[in-house]
């Protein structure tokens, strides 16, 4: 009886390796680290418990899964981060009574906190006494207290603290589901989770003042964002630092405007980029790159319209779900008409169009398709985000015996590109349904969902691909691969996008007939491994901070005459490279040689040729490439031979 009512209060914990160890009921994941080794529980920020990321410091009460997460982990920075923009505001409310606070999210890199100083403004200065402040507050070693708290006590809370902003938010939550975090002298609505106390958060840096508006919405009032970063070391903040700084020298909104690659114009209006000539043969040359392997891949191209009528969109499942993010309807002869959002549905009714047998498949369809998207005016970010893109598309309608070969087909597209343009690092992010969320996010065909999921996962493991598995990131109709990619200095984007679509082949009454001479629905495969024009080439300028690779770039060689004298020669050999197809120009300024020198590096034109008297008495040029200097004089055939034979390679430096 004794050992029944001891079984009673014990827990099985599951750690990764497959271990199981019984605790007490009420152990907290500090507690199971410590029982490993103190130095373990020293470096425990946050746990994940079954799946959920939780307070180390928040008692365990049933049989769980658990992984301890330390700073290495994602999660666990994102939590150190989350807890550093509530110290940031304990800070903000020690040196400006009275603030109200709107939300405060850990992002990629850091994190941020938006107010409502009132009539008060927060200078460049004060941000750093906000550091100092912080830093103070942090080493007093205060725990983040979870505190849970029914709503009406909560709408009483902050009514007599008369935040609107708090009230805004629970408007959305019902009783046990909000919670409040204590810290010090700080109390905030949060879901958490935080790191056990503010000990660990040692070096902290405020990066960027800036305005956003409540809610993302322009109509709303502007509030003051701060944006920082911290880390449980000074050599990490440091070396974050100094990343910082070559990224701003590679910001792709900085280049693009050094380079004349685009430019926006407020006529035309917020998130939709004019691409100048450099920036449109930079196009052109992806488009080629990209043309070129989808039809030795057995591609077809289309052409789809840029509108279509309601009815399609609330076919495909577009709309109502998708409406925020498209453009209000136009009325047209009774009928509302959409700006293209997407292309699929366009594509599905050219599959449609004419009758299709197994023998046809795979059937594979692509184009850059122009869409438009609605992003709000504060989520607009130069090329990462904007209100019309060009999207390398296609799509493939397959049987499910097709599926494997083609999944990974498209995966060796991405890696062939990846060759290309120097990537090295990339992870594939396995995006899958939660299967609670069946019939509202979700398509509502449980066995489906596994089947699909338990396909992208074969192709991945059997071809040994990179991959990570996130919960509840789905399309609604199907799993789907997010390709996440590292720049030369680490920074991470999101490129492409690779889906599996089991609901449109119904919706759209898409069939083909099979062997057996039935009808049956075809698997889709949606997939952009160049994404858009606009993200990839923004990607690409950060990636090579503007110094394209020879076949890349807009202005390919530029021919500098010593003087004047020398003008006609170097005009000639303009010619001649122009007839080889090499994007070359004349630089016929009338400036001393070493000022043209000076102007081309800045403009980061991979090849100068340099043309003087001994360079026209002998028909040669002497040559001087981007980053290494001078290669010598070389007969202009021989430059020729040389250069376009490194631009065919596509080489990536």
């Amino acid at each position: 009886m004794q050992a029944l009512n001891k079984a009673n209060f014990m827990i099985n914990i599951t750690f990764p390796d497959g271990a199981v160890r019984s605790y007490e009921k009420g152990s907290t994941a500090l507690d199971i680290a410590r029982s490993i080794s103190e130095g373990l529980a020293r470096k425990v920020l946050a746990a994940a418990v079954n799946g959920e990321v939780r307070d180390a410091h928040r008692p365990i009460q049933e049989d769980a899964q658990l992984r301890l997460l330390t700073w290495n982990d994602a999660e666990a920075k994102s939590t150190f981060w989350h807890s550093s923009a509530h110290l940031l505001a304990e800070a903000v409310e020690a040196q400006f009574p009275g603030v109200k606070f709107w939300v405060g999210p850990a992002v990629e890199q850091g994190f941020y906190y938006d107010m409502d100083l009132g009539d008060r403004k927060i200078t460049e200065e004060d941000l750093v006494q906000i550091e100092k402040k912080m830093a103070e507050l942090a080493k007093k070693d205060s725990g983040f207290q979870r505190i849970e708290i029914g709503k009406q006590e909560a709408i009483r809370y902050f009514t007599e603290k008369g935040d609107e902003y708090k009230l805004d938010l629970l408007q959305g939550l019902n009783d046990g589901e909000i919670t409040f975090y204590k810290q010090g002298d700080f109390t905030d609505l949060c879901r958490g989770p935080h790191i056990p106390s503010t000990a660990p958060i040692k070096a902290i840096k405020l990066t960027t003042l800036a305005g956003a508006y409540w809610k993302g919405n322009e109509k709303n009032k502007m509030l003051t964002r701060i944006y920082g970063i911290s880390f449980p070391n000074q050599k990490e903040l440091d070396e974050y630092l100094l990343m910082l700084e070559e990224a701003k020298k590679r910001d792709h909104r900085k280049l693009g405007k050094e380079l004349g690659i685009y430019t926006m114009d407020d006529d035309v209006g917020p998130g939709l980029p004019l691409w100048l000539p450099n920036g449109t043969i930079i196009i052109e040359e992806l488009e080629r790159l990209a043309k070129e392997t989808e039809s030795a891949a057995g591609y077809k191209r289309v052409v789809t319209p840029h509108i279509a009528k309601e009815s399609m969109y609330l076919t495909s499942g577009h709309l109502p779900y998708y409406a925020d993010s498209m453009f209000p309807p136009m009325e047209m002869d009774g009928e509302k008409y959409y700006l293209k959002a997407m292309n699929c549905p366009h594509h599905h009714k050219i599959f449609d169009a004419e009758p299709k047998s197994y023998r046809e498949l795979p059937f594979r369809i692509a184009e850059y398709g122009t869409c438009y998207r609605y992003e709000q005016s504060g989520e607009l970010f130069g090329l990462m985000r904007v209100r019309c893109l060009h999207m390398n598309d296609a799509h493939i309608y397959c049987s499910k015996e097709q599926f494997f070969e083609e999944f990974k087909a498209v995966n060796d597209m991405y890696l062939k590109y990846f060759g290309i343009f120097g990537i090295d690092k990339y992870v594939m992010r396995l995006s899958l349904h939660d299967p609670e969320k069946l019939g509202q996010k979700y398509v509502n065909e449980p066995s489906l969902w596994l089947e699909t999921e338990a396909m992208v996962r074969k192709v991945l493991i059997d071809t040994n691909t990179p991959f990570v598995e996130v919960q509840d990131e789905a399309a609604f109709y199907g799993p789907k691969i997010d390709v996440q990619i590292w720049s030369a200095i680490g920074r991470e984007f999101t490129l492409a996008t690779n889906q599996v679509d089991f609901n449109s082949g119904i919706k759209f009454k898409l069939s083909y007939t099979n062997r057996d001479n039935h009808a049956e629905v075809p698997l889709i495969i949606h997939r952009a491994p160049l994404g858009t024009h606009e993200r990839f080439i923004g990607f690409l300028l950060e990636h090579y901070a503007g110094k394209f690779p020879l076949w890349l770039a807009p202005v390919q060689v530029k021919v500098l005459p010593i003087s004047d004298k020398f003008l006609g020669y170097a005009q000639q050999v303009q010619q001649q490279l122009n007839a080889a197809g090499i994007r070359a120009e004349t630089d016929d300024r009338g400036e001393k040689i070493g000022k043209k020198i000076r102007d081309t590096e800045l403009l980061k034109i991979p090849y100068m040729l340099v043309v003087g008297e001994k360079e026209m008495s002998e028909e040669k040029v002497s040559v001087r490439r981007q980053g290494k200097g001078d290669l010598g004089a070389q007969p202009v055939g021989h430059f020729i031979e040389m250069a376009t034979q490194e631009i065919s390679s596509r080489k990536s430096e």
